[in-house]
C-alpha cells in the first residue's frame, strides 16, 4: 500500500540577526500552543549624546542580556521581553529606534521607561519627524528610517511669493482638504527647508513625530508597492524631491503620474495625508493639468531667488545688516545663508 505525502514550504525573508532570533522564537511558541510576545511597542529616542555611549549604557544594564550586533545596533533579551535596537549618528545628536516585544503590558512599559532613563537629561524633547527613505535593492524596495529635528526657522522675507506669510500658509495647507502641494523653482531657493517645516508642524499638531515617505528614485515609483504602503500605512506625507520627471503632462509620455493621481483623490484616497512635490521645472505650464486642478492641488508655489533689496532685507531680519548686494544681481537662499555663516 502506497502512501502519498504532501510537502509545503514557507519562505521568510529575514532582515537581520535579531529578526532571525525573534522569528524562530515565535515559530516555536506557536508549535507549543503558547503566546510568547503578545505585546508589541515601538520607541523612538533622540539624544544629544554619542550613539556608542547611549547604546553601551543600555546594553550593560543588568535587567537584560545584551548582544551587540554591530556598532549601531543591539538586541536585548530579558524576562518576558525581547528588544531589537538600531541607532544613527547625526551631526550633534543621535537617533535610535527600539522595537519591543513583551509578554504583557507591564513588561513593555517597564522596558520603555528603563531605556528612556538611560538617556536622562540628554534626551531631545523638541518636535521631530521621521523619514522613511525608499530605494531599490536587489530587485525589490528597501528603506532606511531617519529621524530629524524639526528646528528649521523660516522667515517670511525668504519666501516673498507666499501670500500671508509662511506659517499661515503651512497652517492653511494642513487644514485644507486638498492633498497636493507643488514647490517649483531653481535649486537653493528653500524648497527643502519649507518641506521640513511642514513636516515639523505636523509633528507639533500630532504631539508625536510625523512620519513621511520619501524618495527621489524613479525606479521605486515605477511599481505599485510604495503607493500601497503609503495608503495602507500610518505615514502623514509622501514627499518627492526633484520630481521633474513625474510632473510633466501625461501627453508628453509621463507614465508614472497616474499612481499619484489615484492616491490624491482617486478610488483609493490618502485619508488626509499630504503629497508634496518639489521640482526645478521652470514653467507652471510644464505640469500636468490633472495634478494641479482645483480640489486636488492646494497650491503651486514658485519659490524664486531674491532681488538684491529682498536679500538685504532678509539679512537684516536675521540680524546681519552687513550683507552686500553685488551689482544688484539675484540671490538664492542657499547663497544668503552661506554668506551669513
Amino acid at each position: 500500500m502506497s502512501q502519498n505525502k504532501a510537502f509545503s514550504g514557507l519562505t521568510q525573508r529575514l532582515w537581520d540577526f535579531p529578526d532571525l532570533v525573534l522569528k524562530n522564537r515565535l515559530a516555536r511558541a506557536l508549535e507549543e500552543g503558547a503566546a510568547r510576545y503578545p505585546v508589541f511597542r515601538e520607541l523612538r529616542l533622540a539624544a544629544r549624546i554619542e550613539l556608542e555611549v547611549l547604546l553601551d549604557a543600555i546594553a550593560l544594564d543588568p535587567a537584560w542580556r545584551a548582544e551587540r550586533v554591530n556598532a549601531v545596533s543591539l538586541m536585548l533579551d530579558g524576562d518576558g521581553v525581547f528588544i531589537s535596537a538600531y541607532g544613527r549618528r547625526k551631526l550633534d545628536y543621535c537617533s535610535t529606534a527600539f522595537y519591543i516585544w513583551a509578554a504583557d503590558l507591564e513588561r513593555a512599559q517597564a522596558a520603555k521607561e528603563r531605556i528612556l532613563a538611560k538617556a536622562g537629561s540628554t534626551r531631545i524633547t523638541e518636535p521631530m519627524f521621521t523619514v522613511d527613505w525608499y530605494y531599490p535593492c536587489g530587485g525589490g524596495i528597501e528603506f532606511a528610517t531617519i529621524e530629524e529635528l524639526a528646528n528649521d526657522v523660516l522667515r517670511d522675507r525668504a519666501y516673498p511669493a507666499i501670500p500671508g506669510g509662511v506659517r499661515s500658509f503651512i497652517a492653511r495647507y494642513l487644514d485644507a482638504p486638498e492633498t497636493v502641494l507643488v514647490l517649483q523653482g531653481p535649486p537653493g531657493t528653500g524648497k527643502t527647508r519649507l518641506i521640513r517645516a511642514i513636516l515639523g508642524e505636523i509633528s507639533r499638531r500630532k504631539g508625536e513625530p510625523a512620519q513621511a515617505v520619501f524618495t527621489a528614485d524613479l525606479r521605486v515609483l515605477q511599481a505599485d508597492e510604495l503607493f500601497v504602503r503609503f495608503v495602507t500605512g500610518a505615514d502623514d506625507a509622501f514627499v518627492v524631491e526633484d520630481a521633474d520627471h513625474l510632473l510633466k503632462p501625461r501627453a508628453d509620455g509621463n507614465e508614472h503620474l497616474h499612481r499619484f493621481l489615484t492616491v490624491a483623490d482617486g478610488v483609493v484616497r490618502s485619508q488626509g495625508r499630504k503629497l508634496i512635490f518639489s521640482t526645478n521645472l521652470p514653467n507652471v505650464g510644464d505640469l500636468d493639468d490633472a495634478l494641479v486642478r482645483p480640489g486636488r492641488c492646494f497650491a503651486r508655489i514658485h519659490v524664486r531667488t531674491l532681488s538684491g533689496a529682498e536679500a538685504c532685507a532678509l539679512a537684516q531680519d536675521m540680524g546681519s545688516p552687513a550683507f552686500a548686494d553685488d551689482e544688484g544681481r539675484r540671490h538664492s537662499l542657499a547663497e544668503i545663508y552661506r554668506a551669513l555663516r
